[in-house]
């Protein structure tokens, strides 16, 4: 591949960059105050709703690469298929997307309710989707010859969605970029090293986000990924940092160039306790790729897609929803449909989505909170069939309770002990997320109830109901995990309230995991002035749980009580993941 500027067969000479417009660049980051931050970041906060587009040569092959489907996912085809660059190269050839329509992008990601797009400007194959000066393996390489981003870019600022640019840092094809061959995650890419230069790659890339920086209007957000193979210093990451915040001093940046610039974001999965302190999005496929995938059909319902927005947004976090596009230039069909329905949702239930914080509860039975000032959004996944909805803890007066789907429809709300009931029709006004408005007097001001015993009076501990004290120790619930895993500091305890009927004793048990080589931590479970001692064994792995009964406890008398979990020493890697604690009436 000959490039315009920087390829001449396959050696990559030295880009020539013009020097760092200082103007602004400093001005966001250190010297930023808190008001100037969150006036940068104040579009992104509101927004919370975005559109993610993987769609690059990967979108040709689909999953397909010489009659057998590659395991990879749809954009890592040349990384899971063990293509060598010249093997890949002649897709470019086959790029034809006559199907394409910026106007129509922008209409189903605006119907579905979001508010930004992020598509890949480059992705790991080193592909451009833009006209760019210093290669030729673009998109004005291919039949198609048209600049894509700047037709969505374009679309985006005239129906008045933000326009944001992934980029990756990662390159497969780029002769300077590093590692590959042996000893690298590439060992079949055996392309000569020698006269390579990491510095010089990240001298082309500065030089590709300086077109992608002003050619095509304000941007919302500079998307980096990739950049797991260097070092920050590696990466110049700084430098880029400057060089991209002085030619657009508002934009947003993300933290995988390996530093931490405005939000982090988790991948295929939604903390479970959001990220204290951080900004953060989820970025989330509707299947299991995120290129196109031919034979990839294992979608999310609308359901579980409207479902896990309300809870992002529950937590603090944005919602950034990927689509892969056919070789054609068509946003799959089953993408569509649910895009459809979710925004269907949103035109009734907006209100409580775009703009909203955090919930003010720990934990909700039947669904999740979101906030606005004097306003909770009670969002309902299990509609109580006595119509009798409980807002647990709530101790604010609640001036008015409505439907959010039928503000007219005036609900009873009455304090009962520690709680707050709200009186609901019998039946769900929305099967998926029924949102009940709850207007409140003053800041919410909420207690964490205590757990209560079974019918068969058992007390049940579950981790996600935990209360966390120290520095590592976290709630984990990604994969096979529902636990308190991280918990690497010998000082950090963990704690439950809960409230007895009547006085009685205890057989206690603890359900953990601990991986080979590890066990061997000594700990004790206290309530009160009692406590009842434990070892924690080997089980294999940290996802290989066991149950022990360890002692008994005699509480006496009802009421609210504490139960902590306090490690006494740690000669391992770790405590242990924590599963539950469960509390069993003795035999009389």
């Amino acid at each position: 591949m000959i490039s315009k500027n920087s390829f001449r067969c396959g050696v990559c000479l030295a880009v020539a960059v013009a020097p760092l417009v200082g103007i602004g660049a400093s001005a966001v980051g250190a010297q930023e105050t808190k008001e100037q931050r969150d006036a940068r970041m104040g579009w992104w906060r509101e927004a919370k709703f975005g559109m993610f587009i993987h769609w690059g040569l990967y979108a040709i092959p689909a999953g397909i690469w010489k009659g057998q489907p590659v395991g990879s996912a749809g954009e890592w085809i040349m990384f899971g298929g063990k293509i060598l660059p010249a093997e890949y190269e002649p897709l470019i050839n086959q790029f034809n997307p006559v199907k394409f329509d910026a106007k129509e992008w922008v209409r189903i990601a605006k119907d579905a309710g979001m508010k930004y797009i992020v598509i890949t400007s480059k992705h790991h194959d080193g592909f451009c989707l833009f006209d760019s000066a210093l290669t030729d393996y673009d998109v004005m390489s291919t039949p198609f010859k048209r600049d894509i981003m700047k037709e969505l870019a374009d679309e985006c600022h005239k129906q008045g969605l933000k326009i944001c640019w992934y980029h990756s840092i990662l390159d497969w094809h780029h002769p300077d970029y590093l590692p590959r061959g042996e000893g690298s995650p590439r060992p079949w890419d055996t392309r000569p090293t020698e006269g390579a230069s990491y510095d010089r790659y990240i001298e082309y890339m500065k030089g590709q986000l300086r077109e992608l920086l002003t050619k095509y209007g304000e941007l919302g957000i500079l998307w980096f990924d990739g950049g797991w193979e260097h070092k920050p210093e590696e990466h110049h990451a700084q430098e880029v940092v400057d060089l991209i915040r002085g030619l657009q001093p508002q934009i947003i940046i993300n933290n995988r160039i390996c530093i931490p610039q405005d939000y982090d974001t988790p991948e295929q999965h939604i903390p479970a306790t959001g990220i204290p302190g951080r900004d953060w999005e989820t970025c989330m496929t509707m299947n299991g790729t995120w290129g196109f995938k031919q034979n990839d059909h294992n979608w999310k319902s609308s359901e579980d897609l409207i479902r896990k927005l309300v809870d992002i947004v529950s937590k603090g976090g944005n919602f950034l929803l990927n689509v892969g596009p056919t070789a054609e230039g068509l946003i799959p069909g089953a993408s569509v449909e649910r895009l459809a329905a979710m925004g269907d949702w949103l035109k009734v239930n907006g209100e409580s989505i775009y703009g909203a914080s955090a919930s003010v509860f720990k934990r909700l039975a039947w669904g999740r909170c979101t906030t606005k000032p004097g306003t909770l959004f009670l969002h309902v996944f299990d509609w109580p069939k006595d119509g009798r909805l409980e807002a647990p803890g709530l101790l604010n007066p609640v001036t008015k309770a409505y439907l959010l789907s039928d503000p007219q429809q005036a609900l009873t709300a009455e304090a009962s002990g520690e709680d707050v009931i709200v009186t609901v029709p019998t039946q769900a006004p929305d099967p998926i997320a029924s949102v009940v408005v709850l207007e409140i007097d003053g800041e919410p001001n909420v207690i964490i109830p205590a757990i209560k015993q079974a019918a068969d009076g058992t007390v049940a501990l579950k981790a996600i109901d935990a209360e966390i004290h120290g520095t590592s120790a976290k709630y984990e619930d990604h994969g096979k995990l529902d636990n308190i895993g991280y918990w690497v500091n010998p000082k950090d305890t963990v704690s439950w309230e809960f409230e007895l009927k009547a006085r009685g004793a205890f057989q206690v048990a603890i359900t953990y995991a601990c991986a080979k080589g590890v066990g061997g931590s000594t700990y004790a479970i206290t309530v009160g002035d009692q406590e009842v001692p434990g070892k924690i064994k080997d089980t294999g792995s940290w996802t290989d749980f066991i149950t022990e009964e360890i002692g008994a406890l005699e509480i006496d008398k009802p009421g609210r009580h504490t139960l902590t979990v306090v490690p006494k020493t740690m000669p391992g890697a770790a405590v242990m993941n924590l599963k539950a604690v469960t509390l069993t009436p003795s035999p009389k």
